[in-house]
């Protein structure tokens, strides 16, 4: 109701009721309406409107929203062992760029337990922390087996789905293809190709013909590439910067279109590290292993590190903090941050992030 007006001091029974049917159906109908219509007024995000930080196709506009934006697309790309000493303006331009134009900090941290693949990315999915019997997830494997996380583990994708939205996962390992096990039917679309330029095609192809509430792509190469020829190493630094290609192929195709680029906030993080000169990152002490990045960018998100933007989280310096320590920004905070972001409740059963207090915007509490 306008401002401007003023309700009647006496209402009949069936007017009302009218009226609460219509709210209700309004309400009802948020998930499969909210993108019929351009933005228009109050906290939504002119269209047109991007925000700040070089991509691939030219210079970016000046302004950025003050707002997130109300019913916003998440775009996650996790890059596979990904170490945070290699995100340099030299071999990642974009990613940079991003982290220089948005909310981030090259000092996450991965999960305590184990700093692998496949445990890692699913805390990314679930929220939780990796050991069972402490209310984690329960996937302490790293191999393409037909075991599925453990019953009565929801993920992001089943909160979005629930909520009538839209999914999609495009993996460069097969092993993912657990993630279709364990939440069959939840997740729209689902593509492994360990070819990282296909695999981007799809992804491009995906953002431009479908309406998707969250798309994850894994990017393996940079974590292959690792193992075969060191982290590091002349090969590893070539791999990295195919994957800061790829993801400004992500980025442009997403500030292509205006109304897409006015909705569409960007998450970048890895699974883990990987100890320079050495083919393995299976040490979950040390820190070119546990530590990562975590970059959100788009439009309303601050240009300012995630630390300063959260004083109940801290900046764990050289240390892996344990769960019961004041928290640090870890990989799993994705799941929450996500759902936060598409105005939905956090993933139940989940640990990280679980108050979805992981602010991403200046100002007071971080949200419109």
């Amino acid at each position: 109701m306008p401002a401007t007006s003023k309700a009647p001091e006496a209402r009949p029974l069936h007017v009302a009721a009218l009226v609460a049917l219509v709210l209700l159906l309004v309400g009802a109908a948020f998930w499969w309406s909210r993108d019929d219509a351009p933005a228009q007024g109050g906290g939504d995000v002119p269209a047109g409107s991007a925000p700040s930080g070089p991509t691939t196709s030219g210079p970016a506009p000046e302004s950025r929203p003050a707002r997130l934006p109300r019913h916003p697309r998440v775009v996650v790309v996790s890059v596979d062992g990904l170490a945070s000493y290699a995100v340099t303006p030299q071999q990642m331009p974009v990613l940079t760029g991003l982290l220089e134009g948005g909310a981030g900090t090259l000092n996450a941290r991965t999960a305590v337990e184990r700093t692998v693949t496949l445990p890692n990315h699913t805390g990314m999915v679930t929220g939780r922390r990796i050991d069972a019997a402490a209310g984690g997830h329960g996937v302490t494997w790293n191999v393409d087996s037909p075991r599925n996380v453990r019953p009565g583990v929801p993920s992001v994708f089943s909160v979005i789905h629930a909520a009538g939205g839209s999914s999609a996962v495009f993996a460069g390992k097969t092993k993912f293809r657990m993630w279709d096990r364990s939440w069959p039917g939840t997740i729209d679309e689902f593509v492994v190709d360990e070819d990282l330029a296909a695999l981007t095609d799809a992804v491009v192809d995906d953002l431009e013909g479908a309406r998707r509430d969250l798309v994850f792509l894994h990017i393996g190469l940079t974590d292959a590439t690792g193992h075969a020829s060191g982290w590091d190493s002349p090969a590893y630094d070539a791999a990295v910067t195919r994957a800061d290609d790829a993801i400004g192929r992500v980025v442009d195709a997403i500030e292509e279109d205006p109304r897409r680029a006015a909705q569409t906030i960007v998450v970048v993080t890895a699974d883990h590290g990987g100890p320079p000169g050495g083919k393995d990152h299976g040490d979950a002490s040390a820190l070119v292993d546990f530590q990562v990045p975590f970059v959100v960018w788009g439009p309303g998100v601050a240009a300012e590190d995630l630390y300063v933007l959260n004083p109940d989280y801290a900046d764990p310096g050289d240390a892996q903090p344990s769960y019961d320590a004041v928290p640090p920004v870890r990989n799993a905070a994705v799941a929450n941050l996500v759902t936060d972001l598409l105005g939905l409740g956090p993933v139940p059963g989940s640990q990280v992030d679980a108050l979805q207090d992981l602010d991403v915007q200046a100002g007071p509490g971080g949200r419109p």
